[in-house]
């Protein structure tokens, strides 16, 4: 209950969380994602996050019981370790229990204030708090770049054996052979998963930095669907999706790093910054899409699949699209509805 005795809001539906969290276990799985993805556990981030989130919702009145549940199974999860190597591991670890820390406090301080916003803030704190880390770190920066490169040799390593072996087996022989697939598509998948990995480096920062705040996106969905207590505002539909345009920044810093002959450091700063706003903005595009089309159930499903199959072109246009509305502002007139089809 609130103040004024009314029922705070509950978001309903189970079906966005748990799509989201199986994408995220499964994709992980996939050779060519792999050489990508940060963390490879996302219970390892999810976990803790939905921890402080229930501590949080019992102190504001919520049930002490789910509050132990959520710690004690994320101190299970934390106590399993990080998959990688050593070092590697010990840097989940950390990252873990840094991004649900600072998630905490930044709610402790910012009561009210939107999800975003909140989330945003929390990655400008752990990431301050990484890179002085960065510097602390044995052997600084160069320390943190051997680390990287060694963790990205080995998942390459096994990435291209399992591609390697699934191929060489007599199952996948007869289906390629008569399906007429040509030796050069084998070859491009190999090509593909020995250069990914020099990429995933590169783009180190902007990956962790994506992939944390869709765990804290999750963590918040799943939190408010089985505790009583909120700790902020429902997320919006993503229909809704828009944040302050002052983040067009962002995008304007990121372009400038990369025009400017500032050197290498500032073209890799500038190259993330676009990766994190572009899909910031790209989800604003799709918002838009959505506002307009009102896609049915079945509709909605296409899209997906279509989204998936020609993901790089569904991107760039959305990204474009959701630019586009830092100015014109598309959803500020009537809706347009499309034919519903259930």
């Amino acid at each position: 209950m609130t103040e004024d005795g009314a029922v705070p809001p509950r978001e309903r539906g189970w079906w966005g969380p748990v799509l989201t969290l199986v994408l995220l276990l499964s994709l992980v799985e996939a050779a060519t994602f792999r050489l990508v993805t940060p963390i490879h556990d996302a219970l390892l981030l999810l976990a803790p996050v939905c921890a402080v989130l229930a501590i949080l919702g019992w102190r504001s009145g919520g049930r002490m019981s789910l509050a132990v549940l959520w710690t004690l199974f994320a101190v299970w999860i934390v106590s399993r370790g990080a998959r990688g190597t050593p070092t590697y591991a010990m840097f989940g670890l950390g990252w873990s229990v840094l991004l649900s820390v600072g998630f905490g406090v930044v709610l402790t301080m910012t009561p009210n204030a939107a999800f975003l916003g909140r989330a945003l803030r929390t990655l400008a704190l752990v990431g301050s708090v990484g890179a002085v880390a960065v510097v602390v770190w044995r052997g600084g920066p160069d320390g943190v770049a051997a680390m990287l490169q060694e963790e990205s040799a080995v998942r390459s390593a096994a990435s291209l054996k399992e591609w390697q072996d699934v191929m060489a087996s007599p199952v996948w022989q007869d289906l390629l052979g008569s399906a007429g697939t040509p030796g050069w598509y084998v070859a491009a998948v190999e090509a593909q998963l020995k250069t990914w990995p020099a990429q995933g480096v590169r783009l180190f920062p902007a990956f962790l930095a994506l992939q944390s705040l869709l765990t804290l996106a999750l963590g918040w969905a799943v939190y408010h669907r089985v505790g009583r207590s909120r700790v902020g505002p429902p997320l919006s539909p993503l229909r809704e999706f828009r944040f302050d345009d002052v983040l067009v920044w962002g995008v304007v810093v990121g372009l400038l790093g990369l025009a400017l002959p500032l050197g290498a450091a500032w073209r890799s700063l500038g190259l993330n910054l676009l990766v994190v706003f572009g899909a910031l903005y790209a989800l604003r595009g799709l918002g838009v899409l959505l506002w307009f089309l009102r896609p049915g159930r079945w509709m909605s499903g296409a899209f997906v699949l279509f989204s998936l199959l020609f993901w790089p072109v569904v991107l760039l246009s959305a990204a474009g699209l959701g630019l586009g509305d830092t100015w014109f502002d598309w959803r500020r007139g009537p809706r347009q509805q499309s034919q519903r089809s259930e």
